[in-house]
C-alpha cells in the first residue's frame, strides 16, 4: 500500500485527517481540517473525493458525519498506530501539551554536542511550535531519558520536529526492561 504516491497537499491533508481523528476518535468534518491546514474547505472536499479513491478515506453521512482515515491512510503516511501507546509528554515553553504524544527520537551527530540534533516524532499536530521555541521531551518509558532543547526546524506533513539539544539525561539506575 505505501507505493501510492501522494501530492504535498493530499498528504498534508491526511495528516490533519489523522491528527485531528486522533483527538476526537470521531468522523472529522471538512472544515476542520479546512482550518488546520489554512485551506479553503471546497479544496478539502475536493481532495477528499480523490483520497476516498484511493481508500485512504472514508466518508461518514449525517448531521454528526465528516471523514475518517482508514488503515490504509496510516501505512501511506508511514503511521504506526498503536492501540495504547505509552505516554511520552512534550513541553512547550514548560507547559505540558495535550493532544499529542511522542511516537519516535532518532538522534544525529550525538558524539559532536555542538551539532548534536534530536527527530522528534509526534503523533499530533506540531503546527503551534516555531522555530526558537523551547520544548522538553519526556521522560521515555523505559530509559527515563529526557531532551530538553530549542525547535530549530518542523514538518506539519510528517509530525516532526527538529530540536536543538540543549541537555539530555536519563537516571544513572539500570533501565526497566
Amino acid at each position: 500500500m505505501s507505493s501510492i504516491e501522494l501530492t504535498s497537499s493530499q498528504k498534508s491533508i491526511l495528516s490533519a485527517l489523522i491528527n485531528l481523528y486522533g483527538e476526537q476518535e470521531d468522523a472529522v468534518k471538512g472544515e476542520a481540517i479546512a482550518e488546520e491546514v489554512d485551506r479553503n474547505p471546497g479544496t478539502i472536499r475536493n481532495q477528499m473525493q480523490s483520497l476516498k479513491a484511493l481508500q485512504l478515506v472514508e466518508g461518514v453521512p449525517g448531521p454528526k458525519g465528516g471523514y475518517k482515515p482508514t488503515s490504509n491512510a496510516y501505512e501511506a503516511l508511514d503511521i504506526q498506530r498503536m492501540d495504547e501507546p505509552a505516554d511520552v509528554p512534550i513541553y512547550h515553553g514548560g507547559e505540558e501539551v495535550t493532544g499529542v504524544n511522542v511516537d519516535g527520537i532518532d538522534l544525529s551527530s550525538v558524539h559532536h554536542p555542538e551539532l548534536c540534533r534530536a527527530e522528534i516524532h509526534v503523533q499530533g499536530s506540531v503546527r503551534d511550535f516555531h522555530e526558537g521555541d523551547s520544548v522538553t521531551v519526556g521522560p521515555t518509558p523505559l530509559s527515563k531519558l529526557v531532551i530538553d532543547g530549542t525547535v530549530d526546524g518542523k514538518d506539519d506533513t510528517a509530525n516532526v520536529l527538529i530540536l536543538r539539544i540543549d541537555d539530555m539525561r536519563a537516571p544513572d539506575e539500570p533501565a526497566e526492561h
